[in-house]
């Protein structure tokens, strides 16, 4: 039996201080006037969760009931899921999964092998269904680099069981994108730019919270 989804999970991204910063630009008037280019399709790679966890909210910082949090940055990770003429896409359900603050992903052919390293306060795995604006929340962790890659956090984004697009999401200026031969591979420096997203401090935060806008563009309309 496959895990419900939680959708009253979209609280957090009302209650998200980092949220607001990506509304001035949704409101320009005419910014979807031209096609938008399309988020480049990468691998799944090989830890996807092969066993999801009981907790699969938005909230991978916190593990079910647990009050200790995962170790690393935290991260408000927000964006939108849009069509190729900006259209919002909602009731899609965006996916991600990430290694932990020790390099270590929710996934036995790597966490067995690392179980004394792997941060057990990491929930590794979130979801999150889109609103009506096509918007989506995550609280996560600035990723970190894992042997032979750079940092990322990989992306599924589904309707119902159909998967629309995988992909992964860069950090902007991290020294280690121009050795990774995954980020290289994206030959189109529009779509090279678009998954590379910078982590920016919130302000007035007093624990160095962090907040990252990352737009993804599918090639699909609203009622497809």
């Amino acid at each position: 039996m496959s895990t419900p989804i939680v959708d009253p999970t979209r609280r957090l991204f009302i209650r998200s201080a980092a949220a607001a910063t990506i509304l001035p630009f949704w409101t320009v008037k005419g910014a979807f006037a031209e096609e938008l280019t399309r988020t480049v399709d990468q691998t799944e790679g090989p830890f996807y969760p092969n066993k999801l966890p009981l907790d699969t909210d938005n909230d991978l910082l916190i593990v079910n009931d647990n009050i200790t949090p995962a170790i690393g940055e935290i991260t408000h990770l927000t964006g939108k899921v849009l069509d190729l003429k900006g259209n919002p896409l909602k009731n899609v359900v965006v996916e991600i999964w990430q290694c932990d603050g020790n390099g270590v992903y929710l996934h036995t052919a790597d966490s067995d092998k690392k179980k004394d390293k792997q941060d057990k306060n990491f929930q590794g795995f979130g979801r999150f269904v889109t609103s009506s604006t096509g918007e989506y929340y995550f609280r996560t962790i600035k990723p970190v680099p894992y042997p032979g890659r750079t940092p990322h956090i990989h992306f599924k984004v589904k309707k119902g069981s159909k998967s629309l697009l995988n992909t992964q999401m860069y950090v902007k200026g991290e020294p280690g994108n121009e050795k990774d031969f995954i980020w290289k591979s994206v030959k189109d420096a529009k779509q090279q730019q678009a998954i590379t997203v910078g982590f920016e401090k919130v302000k007035e935060s007093k624990t160095g919270e962090l907040s990252a806008n990352f737009v993804i563009v599918v090639g699909l309309t609203p009622e497809s």
